[in-house]
């Protein structure tokens, strides 16, 4: 909101303070960003400035080179597989959750909020051992299991966000009029958390798409993701072409972010919030 004329000059000056900190933090944290996506268009393999030469031949690199296009290839079907299993688990447990009378909420809270506050390195590592008893080391399977772990709690934390305002009046008024249990939530509860399902959904495509750690204790050479080439390269050889790729991943973050912004002004929308 806008300083009001009507603000005192004392006011009106902690007012554009705020905002001159505020731009001064947002710039702090996203300067290395800024500073290091030109480089992904330098003509020659090296981190110069000035760059000698623009060119898209590192874009070209990784959308052509087998090693790149596996990479994104598994990155996408471990990523919608692993966001479509979270997102049904996530919701199913935000309903419950969302409930008035649920028992143990808080415990059970803690323990489905536990991936996020772990250490990814011991979820790793707990994954390794777990999959390799069930003989799903090396496997898809296992791999999209594996991520949809780490991805649900970012689910049940945006649809209990959700259901923070929503009117359990409306789906007792739906049994009333004869509407079974699942009509109930298809009719009336599903179009209203529908938003924050789907921004769920994108952070939990996202946190997947993003992983590294647990690819690299649960993957084999058949489920290499783009993250672990990215890694490996790192390790290997520099090259402008990792830089590239981390271009394209900032722009897919950016526009699920933004995507992110419009469901949750619908969902306000929708539930009557200004």
């Amino acid at each position: 909101m806008a300083a009001s004329s009507y603000a005192s000059p004392a006011e009106k000056g902690w007012y554009y303070l705020h905002r001159f900190i505020c731009g001064v933090v947002l710039l702090f944290l996203i300067a290395p960003i800024l500073i290091v996506i030109p480089l992904s268009f330098n003509s020659i393999p090296f981190f110069t400035y000035p760059m000698p030469g623009l060119s898209l031949r590192w874009y070209q690199e990784i959308f052509t080179n087998d090693v790149w296009t596996s990479g994104l290839r598994n990155s996408l079907f471990i990523g919608f597989s692993a966001s479509l299993v979270a997102t049904v688990l996530g919701t199913l447990a935000a309903l419950g959750l969302s409930r008035p009378n649920f028992p143990w909420r808080p415990v059970v809270m803690s323990v489905l909020m536990a991936p996020l506050i772990v250490p990814v390195i011991i979820t790793a590592v707990a994954a390794y051992f777990f999959y390799a008893d069930l003989g799903l080391l090396n496997t898809f399977t296992g791999l999209i299991l594996a991520h949809a772990t780490m991805a649900t709690p970012v689910v049940v934390v945006t649809v209990v966000a959700t259901l923070a305002g929503y009117d359990h009046s409306l789906t007792r008024a739906a049994a009333g009029l004869g509407a079974a249990p699942i009509t109930a939530f298809f009719k009336v509860t599903l179009p209203l958390i529908l938003p924050g399902m789907i921004s769920g959904a994108l952070f939990a495509f996202f946190t997947s798409f993003g992983e590294t750690v647990v690819t690299l204790f649960v993957a084999g050479p058949e489920q290499t993701t783009l993250p672990k080439v990215m890694f490996s390269g790192m390790r290997e050889q520099i090259s402008p072409s990792i830089i590239a790729a981390a271009t394209v991943l900032v722009v897919f973050a950016v526009v699920a972010l933004i995507t992110v912004e419009l469901l949750r002004r619908r969902s306000e929308r929708l539930r009557g919030i200004r």
